[in-house]
C-alpha cells in the first residue's frame, strides 16, 4: 500500500534537470565536496559502467570508472542527491551489454569502446 506522505516527500526530492547517463558513455560529473568549512566542486570523468535502478527510483545510481596513475578508481553517485552540479556527456560508446565490468580486467588501448555515432540526417535534394 501506497502511502501519499512518503509519496509526496520522494517527489520532492527527486531531480528533474538532470539526464540519466546511459552506460558506456563518457561522462563529467562536477560533485560538490565540503571540506572542513570549505566548499568546492570537483570534475569526477570516466566510463560509466553500470547504471542501478532507473531515474525514477530515489534509489538510482550509476558508476563511473576512471584510471588514474595507472590505477582504476570507481566511484558511486546517487543521481537524486543535491551534490551533484551537472553531468555533462563527452561521447557515448557503442556497447552490447548493461553491466561493463569487463572493462576492469583492461589495460590501455583494449578498455576503449567504440564512440557511438549519431545518424546524419538525409536531405533529399
Amino acid at each position: 500500500m501506497r502511502q501519499p506522505l512518503i509519496d509526496w516527500i520522494a517527489d520532492n526530492q527527486r531531480r528533474t534537470d538532470l539526464d540519466f547517463p546511459p552506460v558506456g558513455a563518457q561522462v563529467r560529473v562536477n560533485y560538490r565536496i565540503r571540506e572542513g568549512e570549505k566548499e568546492r566542486v570537483q570534475a569526477f570523468e570516466g566510463v560509466v559502467i553500470r547504471r542501478h535502478d532507473g531515474p525514477a527510483s530515489l534509489n538510482a545510481t550509476f558508476t563511473v570508472r576512471k584510471v588514474s596513475q595507472g590505477h582504476g578508481v570507481e566511484r558511486i553517485f546517487p543521481f537524486h542527491t543535491p551534490l551533484i552540479e551537472s553531468i555533462k556527456v563527452l561521447r557515448r560508446g557503442k556497447v552490447r551489454r548493461a553491466k561493463l565490468y569487463y572493462l576492469r580486467k583492461r589495460v590501455g588501448r583494449a578498455a576503449r569502446l567504440r564512440e557511438l555515432r549519431e545518424p546524419r540526417e538525409r536531405t533529399n535534394a
